[in-house]
């Protein structure tokens, strides 16, 4: 038996899977997630813990691949193992393919920033943009507007707001016997109508929401432009309740897309990561 693991080194948390291979084939080993400002410190601290807690031996990894923005300040091998670094649009592109099933598809990354890449297991990975509107975006807003500086608190207040005292709709400029096309409820300005009597609740849902309708927007674009229907949402993000909220509803538009949010897919670009490995 032998085992390859990713580390995904970002800039707030550090994330770490494996895969055991054996003849019967590979087995994906629970991924981990572990919080710290250090990269060097987190790196070797889920290191250390996901080892220990999955009883993996020194001596049965056979490689490790890193990938992300804070995997450049690792300087030397782990532990003397072989250690490669990869191309973070790579593994974002390799894991999304991987839990969604699918054969080609865009893959959207939304973590403290958001990277849009057309993933192909015939064509490669073809990285096309993205936004600097993200989970950044949303922490950093909600710390100024609201003074909300955790995600936990953030949903919190998101959870007892309303979009109709913040946000502009189509409703709200059209006349009642709209024959426009435009559904009612779609945003025609993100904080565009502002009520005298929005509360931090009300804020906190209109930065949320603002953020993934920026997100969703960028990637139907992205879409039209490679050809592609599938979309694959992965990062952090998606462990929001109203991420999946949002994105049920542009599915329910008619835009022509399909988005998709697999299992697991807070852990996507460190599971692509190590899929790398496999090749």
């Amino acid at each position: 038996m032998s085992v390859v693991i990713g580390i995904d080194v970002g800039g707030s948390t550090t994330k770490i899977v494996g895969f055991r291979e054996n003849e019967g084939g590979r087995e994906l080993i629970a991924p981990q997630i572990v919080k710290a400002n250090d990269p060097i410190t987190s790196t070797y601290g889920a290191f250390g813990k996901f080892t220990d807690e999955n009883a993996i031996a020194i001596k049965d990894i056979r490689r490790i691949m890193m990938t992300g923005v804070g995997s450049s300040y690792v300087k030397k091998d782990l532990y003397g193992l072989d250690c490669r670094r990869v191309e973070e649009f790579e593994s974002i592109g390799k894991g999304g393919l991987y839990l969604s099933g699918l054969d080609r598809a865009l893959v959207v990354s939304m973590g403290t920033g958001t990277a849009i890449v057309h993933a192909s297991r015939t064509g490669g990975m073809e990285y096309l943009g993205g936004t600097g509107v993200g989970g950044g975006t949303l922490v950093g807003l909600s710390k100024l507007l609201v003074g909300a500086e955790s995600i936990e608190h953030i949903i919190e207040y998101a959870a007892g707001g309303s979009l109709a005292n913040i946000d502009l709709r189509i409703k709200d400029i059209a006349a009642r016997d709209n024959t426009t096309g435009l559904l009612d409820e779609l945003t025609a300005a993100n904080f565009g109508n502002v009520s005298d009597t929005a509360t931090k609740d009300d804020i906190a849902l209109g930065i949320m929401n603002m953020v993934f309708e920026t997100v969703g927007m960028v990637s139907i674009f992205a879409s039209r432009h490679a050809g592609v229907r599938d979309i694959v949402l992965t990062g952090n993000l998606t462990r929001l309740p109203y991420c999946k909220q949002k994105f049920t509803e542009f599915n329910g538009m008619h835009y022509g897309v399909n988005f998709i949010m697999p299992e697991k897919s807070e852990f996507s670009t460190v599971i692509g990561s190590a899929l790398l490995a496999l090749s």
